[in-house]
């Protein structure tokens, strides 16, 4: 890591006194084996274990890593863990405030101690999506030729963030979100490990959820939130940290929302019930008990997509791409960032003109199919591309609309059964005027009810 004196000295105390490290720090995975979480990446043979010099080297050597991930999800643990493990020169820079010459003194560095010591240098680069394009430039060169094995960490994706010839010469891994499970494991090793709270304290399980339901997904959010914690019960002379202790020292209440129980499906359902009634402020009232319990993101943009189309359809084309937007922007930032879009689109779609007349068509037209109102496709539109459809009359006396003045031709193209049935049923709100408009005109046109288009 090549630390400077002072790094020195607070490592120096920090072993002869763990206590005077955070909770989050003295937990720290000296292994990969005590890594929590992205086992996907950690499998034998992997460019990770062989980083730390689990098997491969020379021209099969590890090729350079690009991490992309969410926050707190172990990006920058991993690369300590490297550090700690391997016997390679290890450099940690940055992106935020190094620039192009802290990078080529690193790349130097590296040269003059392969050339020298036979010793290898692992580059750790954090935050590589606020490099510029010449700087990532910059890293080119010693990527290329391995004059440094280059690890690097971002929470952006790489495909828009990162050039495209350093991408190249990267394996990206994907980190993966950690789970519950995996941060329930975490909390109990650090309630009982020696070198976290040596099990002076339990942990009941409403405290350990609400500690979950805090820590969104993010260790080191659930350790500093785990001691402060157990601090406050210890000052109190309490043996276990109780739920009234862990709200009080965070100062962040527990939110009543069982994520398997009724409650999601409660708050899910009055989210979207606000939304349909246009109460924009009870609608983030309920977004925000979501966020707060630790909903999945991807959970609340998918309902959010549902209510544009059956909510508000056609009465604001737009509110659908919103959603969209929103489900696919939330896939790749996560919390804490996701809640300022799906906030965004909880307000658009609060605020849109509402209609469910899209809703309501289909689920009429499945009635009658489900009726078994589904006759034979009329003659004319069926398929005449085959050979022998023309003896069978199949595309006789089909009119090409775009033949015709006003693109619409006045023939029949529903089956007898549900001939002049009408599903859609517009509404006045909204972009949907206008589609009432357009749906009454060419309905008449259909017909042959006066004019263009006529036959």
């Amino acid at each position: 890591m090549e630390p400077d004196l002072f790094t020195a000295a607070a490592e120096d105390r920090q072993a002869k006194d763990p206590s005077a490290s955070p909770l989050a720090v003295r937990m720290r995975p000296r292994t990969l084996d005590e890594v929590v979480g992205q086992q996907h990446l950690l499998r034998p043979g992997s460019p990770l274990r062989r980083l730390v010099g689990e098997g491969g080297g020379g021209p099969a050597g590890p090729s350079s890593v690009m991490l992309w991930g969410p926050p707190g999800i172990g990006k920058t643990t991993l690369a300590y863990v490297v550090s700690k493990a391997t016997d390679k020169r290890f450099v940690e820079l940055s992106a935020i405030t190094a620039g192009v010459k802290e990078v080529r003194a690193v790349i130097d560095g590296a040269r003059r101690s392969s050339g020298a010591y036979s010793k290898d240098t692992v580059l750790f680069l954090d935050e590589i999506h606020r490099f510029s394009k010449a700087q990532q430039d910059s890293l080119l060169p010693a990527v290329e030729n391995r004059w440094v094995t280059l690890i690097a960490a971002t929470t952006e994706n790489p495909y828009f963030s990162v050039i495209s010839p350093l991408l190249s010469r990267s394996l990206l891994l994907t980190l993966e979100p950690l789970t519950d499970d995996d941060l329930r494991g975490l909390l109990r090793r650090a309630v009982a490990d020696e070198r976290g709270l040596a099990g002076e304290v339990a942990l009941p399980e409403d405290a350990e959820a609400h500690l979950l339901r805090i820590a969104g997904g993010d260790a080191r959010r659930a350790l500093t939130a785990l001691e402060a914690g157990a601090g406050a019960a210890l000052a109190k002379g309490e043996s276990a940290i109780s739920l009234a202790t862990v709200e009080e020292a965070v100062d962040r209440a527990a939110v009543k929302y069982d994520r398997e129980g009724d409650q999601h499906y409660d708050v899910a359902s009055a989210l979207i019930k606000s939304i349909r009634g246009s109460d924009v402020d009870a609608a983030l009232h309920y977004l925000a008990r979501m966020i707060e319990a630790g909903e999945d993101p991807r959970f609340i943009a998918r309902r959010l997509m549902i209510s544009a189309s059956e909510d508000i359809g056609l009465a604001d084309p737009s509110a659908l791409q919103t959603a969209v937007a929103a489900a696919q922007a939330v896939a790749m930032i996560g919390f804490p960032e996701a809640r300022i879009t799906l906030g965004q689109a909880t307000i658009a779609l609060a605020l849109a003109p509402k209609s469910n007349a899209a809703y309501t068509a289909i689920d009429a037209a499945l009635a009658d199919i489900r009726a078994g109102l589904a006759g034979p496709v009329p003659p004319h539109l069926r398929d005449s591309h085959y050979k022998g459809s023309e003896k069978l009359g199949h595309g006789k006396g089909y009119q090409y609309p775009h033949d015709l003045p006003g693109g619409i031709a006045a023939q029949q193209y529903a089956p007898d059964e549900v001939r002049g049935k009408r599903y859609y049923e517009p509404t006045r709100y909204g972009a949907e005027a206008r589609y009432a408009e357009v749906a009454e005109r060419v309905r008449a046109r259909l017909r042959g009810e006066g004019g263009e288009g006529e036959s």
